[in-house]
């Protein structure tokens, strides 16, 4: 069940850049360490829909009905151009600047939870990732799946802590340039909206 192949596997998939990974480095470097923490648990905890729908063969159904599938992306799509917004916008909750926007951790955990929320593609992507490691017993089939997914987000929450961190570490480094930030800013609100143009694409 939890082989070194598994850990491997999913370690890649954790590392390679996304959504989550590009709202936890907005964060760590417009707010600092803290608010990276409370993204990437918000991330974290936007998996367990999927993994639950994984799990019990809903994503199944979700891959099946087009309607169902296009309501969740499309509302993906329309939040992914909200926080585009949020980084350009003066004071926006990604953009970068001087001044610390300080923000309860709770509303920063939303965000990072709904992005993974409203995407369609992970309930579909945990029903591929996690049954080749399955041991072939059907009577515990939920178990070690649920198991994997426990694993797995436990391995997302490390790996985007440390983004967030090496964000937040270098955020004293590009205060002092107000042309790197209005860059950064800019950056990101294009890597949202790319994102949000990937996931309108998206087929079931």
């Amino acid at each position: 069940m939890i082989t070194l192949q598994f850990l491997l596997t999913a370690f890649v998939v954790v590392i390679a850049p996304g959504t989550g990974v590009i709202y936890t480095l907005a964060l760590g470097l417009g707010q600092g360490r803290r608010a990276a923490i409370w993204a990437a648990l918000g991330c974290t905890f936007g998996i367990v829909p999927h993994l639950a729908a994984a799990t019990l063969g809903l994503a199944a159904i979700l891959h099946t009905s087009a309607l169902l599938f296009n309501v969740v992306k499309f509302a993906g799509v329309a939040y992914l151009l909200y926080l585009a917004w949020q980084a350009l916008k003066s004071g926006g909750a990604l953009a970068v600047s001087e001044t610390k926007t300080t923000e309860s951790g709770w509303h920063i955990a939303r965000r990072g939870a709904l992005i993974n929320i409203l995407n369609p593609k992970l309930s579909i992507f945990f029903l591929a990732l996690l049954p080749p490691f399955l041991s072939g017993t059907a009577s515990s089939a939920t178990l070690e799946m649920s198991v994997m997914g426990l694993v797995f987000m436990a391995m997302t929450f490390a790996v985007f802590v440390l983004y967030g961190s090496f964000a937040a570490a270098a955020r004293r480094w590009i205060l002092g340039s107000e042309r790197a930030m209005a860059w950064l800013n800019r950056s990101f609100a294009v890597i949202f909206t790319a994102l949000a143009g990937r996931l309108a694409l998206e087929r079931a």
